[in-house]
């Protein structure tokens, strides 16, 4: 039986019953669930969770009396069978948002998740909350780690956790149980995660390796930490002798690891302050000395740092840096000085890309490096908001500028097409709609289009227009402009439509423009037009996609 008390006290003793501002509730913990309402715009209040006589979680949370815009959960399964308290600072007893808060087996308001109306249907998004920065990105033994910077308990940013999921093709995610918690060194900021395949770091329990995870703990000042795990990731334990790297500038923050193998070490790129990184060493991930300082101008936290073929020739392989915003610098990395070539170029154009990072330890024969961004598009009226970008495969390609980095999305994305519709090479001519009859929802549509004597090319994707500028040679969608270069006179477009983005991308992925747009629900229509003379179409097809939940 679910018990209510009230908690209050004064400097001079107990207050009387009508100034009750705390409140808590005692429960045996039987169920997998807390569900918790949410109010969205309702008073901050602190809720703690006490297993036992010990803190073992503290959060914000717009509880509010009024009926909740959404229901958050807290995992109670470390704590069944103990004895539990909730206790909810500037929340009165009889409050009807503490008497709805429940224990469960399953989600409450979850009837139609994977299914809401602005569920994206192939972007990863949370269950229920708040995501941003993608964090963690690890492959080991068939999974595809995915963490993420998560407020479990509201629909903005706050409360960091690590949320994490896995998927055995980049496709379809599983969500799994939160993997880091804040704790008394802050909360949970963004970072990285390697396999530690000769136990470097000795958090090795068992046959396998540990994963570990290099996070920023966000309390006064910022620190860098570890946690490891002994089973896939399921479970993870902090370092008992965290912070592995002390303070060292401004808000130091978001650690990239990798593995450098010609002096078998790691590599941890850092953010320091404004437009400074610092690259740092270590050969056990828990002692690391400072190698040197990379300034990247009109970018700043988020660093990403790794080594890629030029061509797909691994005799030429070059070094790329970049930052939160995508702006990169080429260049070579000697094991403790990176030395810029060329940039800063910018990786992306789109409206919807943030703070990206690379996987680690990804099968080497295969030579992929795969990228996935914050898909930074708000989700009105939902339980959860934003979404993760599409995974895309980056390589360096040469150009006439010098080299570039290019992204397409992963093959494995052609896991959800269904049916093809394809349109017969031909002229567009004034008033005319090559796509008529044309419709779906979630749509992959691959096109070659010659402009000829045309001043401009338009898609417009279930109400979202797509435009070319011939003369100038830009693409633009929603005031975004990307430059996009006729080559033999033609330019090839790949746009991918989901629910709240349109990704587009041009001439084998030169071009890298995610857009986030609210795709109207009703219209399914698409249309091709051209204004002038002379534009051709030289390759159109369209292939339904079925949604990967």
């Amino acid at each position: 039986m679910l018990q209510v008390f009230a908690w209050w006290a004064g400097q001079s003793g107990v207050r009387a019953a009508s100034s009750l501002t705390n409140a808590a509730r005692e429960f045996p913990v039987e169920k997998r669930y807390l569900n918790l309402p949410v109010k969205n715009g309702a008073p901050s209040r602190e809720l703690t969770l006490i297993v036992d006589g010990k803190t073992e979680r503290q959060f914000s949370i717009e509880l509010g009396d009024a009926k909740p815009d959404w229901w958050a959960f807290m995992e109670l399964t470390p704590f069944k069978g103990k004895r539990a308290m909730i206790k909810v600072n500037g929340l009165p007893e009889g409050s009807p948002a503490l008497n709805a808060i429940e224990q469960s087996d399953h989600l409450k308001g979850a009837e139609d998740l994977y299914h809401e109306k602005l569920r994206p249907q192939f972007h990863f998004s949370s269950q229920r909350g708040w995501n941003n920065d993608p964090n963690g990105l690890v492959y080991y033994q068939g999974e595809y780690h995915l963490f993420y910077q998560h407020n479990p308990y509201g629909w903005q940013w706050g409360n960091m956790h690590w949320g994490h999921a896995v998927s055995p093709d980049l496709v379809h995610w599983q969500e799994l149980p939160i993997a880091l918690y804040p704790d008394e060194h802050g909360t949970m900021f963004s970072g990285s995660a390697v396999v530690d395949w000769n136990n470097a770091a000795g958090f090795q329990t068992g046959e396998e390796p540990a994963l570990v995870c290099i996070f920023t703990a966000a309390d006064n000042p910022f620190t860098q930490g570890l946690a490891s795990s002994n089973d896939r990731g399921r479970t993870w334990t902090k370092y008992a002798g965290n912070p592995v790297v002390p303070h060292i500038a401004g808000s130091n923050r978001d650690p990239k690891v990798l593995w450098y193998a010609p002096e078998k070490k790691w590599v941890m790129a850092l953010f320091l302050d404004q437009n400074d990184y610092a690259l740092l060493a270590s050969h056990d991930l828990k002692h690391w000395e400072r190698l040197s300082g990379i300034t990247l101008p009109g970018t700043s936290e988020c660093p990403e740092f790794f080594p890629i073929s030029l061509d797909g020739d691994p005799q030429k392989t070059r070094w790329v840096f970049y930052g939160g915003n995508g702006g990169y610098l080429i260049g070579q990395f000697d094991g403790r000085t990176f030395t810029p070539e060329s940039g800063p170029h910018s990786l992306q154009q789109g409206n919807c890309w943030y703070a990206s990072q690379t996987f680690n330890d990804l099968p080497a024969k295969q030579g992929r490096r795969i990228l996935i961004p914050w898909g930074s598009m708000a989700t009105p009226g939902m339980p959860f908001n934003q979404m993760m970008g599409l995974p895309v495969e980056l390589t360096l390609r040469s150009t006439e500028e010098g080299p570039r980095l290019a992204a397409l999305p992963v093959r494995e994305l052609r896991l959800l097409r269904t049916r093809l519709r394809q349109v017969p090479a031909g002229p567009i001519r004034s008033g005319e709609n090559p796509l008529g009859g044309v419709e779906g929802e979630l749509l992959d549509l691959s096109a070659e289009v010659a402009p000829g004597d045309a001043t401009e090319v338009g898609f417009i994707l279930r109400g979202v227009p797509v435009i070319y500028n011939a003369k100038e040679q830009q693409l633009v969608c929603q005031g975004k402009t990307g430059a996009l270069k006729l080559v033999d006179g033609k330019i090839r477009l790949r746009m991918l439509v989901d629910r709240t983005s349109i990704d587009i991308f041009g001439n084998g992925g030169l071009l890298y423009m995610p857009m986030g747009v609210i795709v109207p629900a009703d219209d399914h229509s698409l249309k091709l037009y051209a204004q002038g003379e002379g534009a051709r179409v030289m390759r159109l097809e369209v292939h339904d996609l079925k949604s990967a939940w």
